[in-house]
């Protein structure tokens, strides 16, 4: 049955793809601020500023008008695996965003989809075809020319990246599992609950009293841009497939760009480029191939 044909959603393209592409403006900014305040501050305590503030904007958000059902939820373990993802990927990100140009770090990051595809066998059952495989070992080869073994892109973080796209796409399946079956406020909520709990425990021993306000303001407001995003993927996947609404996650390269050369000055070489046009048409292959696998079916 086609996502369209579902009851318990209302197919309406157009909204997903602004909701995605909202989310998509979103996170470059986040990851801007991450990479300001590594400079100065460790990332336990940047990363438990990131669930913290999410956790209490989501909570004020919705929770005066949703009370005791913004923790309600029909798919509680896969809410569980949700935070526990989204809560590696985001650790390993922001440690490594230090070290890698933004729009590096995001078209590397890119790869996620391409280990959906990887991942849907063992964990949905989903047979992969040669010609997915092709688009999946192609996208690799994108990640290969962006990171260049041998060149000053190549190290440690650049494998933390690709970890953390690897954390984040098991995220992207269970939170289609969740999809429409539980409120998108309820899955943001849940994707900063765990994250918030283990990080109070670490980041006491790496604490540094903001110097400023604006240190202190940045700090804050990586949960609300960070909820906002996540809430917006969630919400886009509550109006559209996910074969559909995916593609337009590329977008995010634009404010990544945009988002690196405003705050560090960064400007991409011509390397990242063909990375990343490669990753994104291999990318997209694989978004086409399953909306013709989803029509035919």
């Amino acid at each position: 049955m086609t996502d369209a044909a579902r009851p318990s959603r209302t197919y309406r393209p157009l909204l997903g793809v602004f909701f995605m592409c909202s989310a998509c403006a979103l996170f470059p900014v986040m990851n801007g601020l991450v990479k300001l305040l590594s400079e100065g501050y460790h990332s336990h305590q940047i990363v438990w500023a990131r669930t913290a503030s999410h956790l209490l904007f989501v909570a004020l958000l919705f929770g005066p008008h949703m009370g005791m059902r913004l923790f309600r939820t029909r798919q509680f373990g896969a809410q569980f695996g949700r935070s526990i993802m989204l809560l590696t990927s985001t650790f390993l990100f922001f440690s490594a965003i230090k070290f890698v140009p933004i729009a590096s770090a995001a078209a590397v990051s890119f790869t996620a989809p391409l280990v959906v595809v990887l991942l849907a066998w063992p964990l949905l059952g989903e047979r992969i075809t040669l010609s997915r495989l092709l688009a999946v070992t192609t996208g690799f080869a994108g990640v290969m020319v962006v990171i260049r073994p041998g060149s000053d892109v190549f190290q440690w973080a650049s494998v933390m990246i690709l970890g953390s796209a690897t954390c984040y796409a098991i995220y992207q399946i269970l939170t289609r599992r969740v999809a429409g079956l539980d409120d998108p406020a309820t899955s943001v909520f849940y994707s900063a609950l765990l994250g918030t709990i283990v990080m109070s425990f670490f980041a006491p021993f790496n604490w540094r009293t903001p110097d400023n306000w604006r240190d202190g303001l940045m700090l804050a407001s990586l949960g609300a841009f960070g909820g906002l995003g996540h809430y917006c993927v969630a919400k886009a996947m509550t109006y559209a497939s996910a074969n559909f609404v995916a593609p337009f996650n590329y977008t995010q390269i634009i404010g990544s760009v945009i988002v690196g050369y405003l705050f560090f000055a960064e400007v991409p070489d011509l390397y990242t480029w063909i990375g990343a046009a490669i990753i994104v048409s291999a990318g997209l292959a694989v978004g086409w191939q399953g909306r013709r696998r989803a029509a035919a079916d």
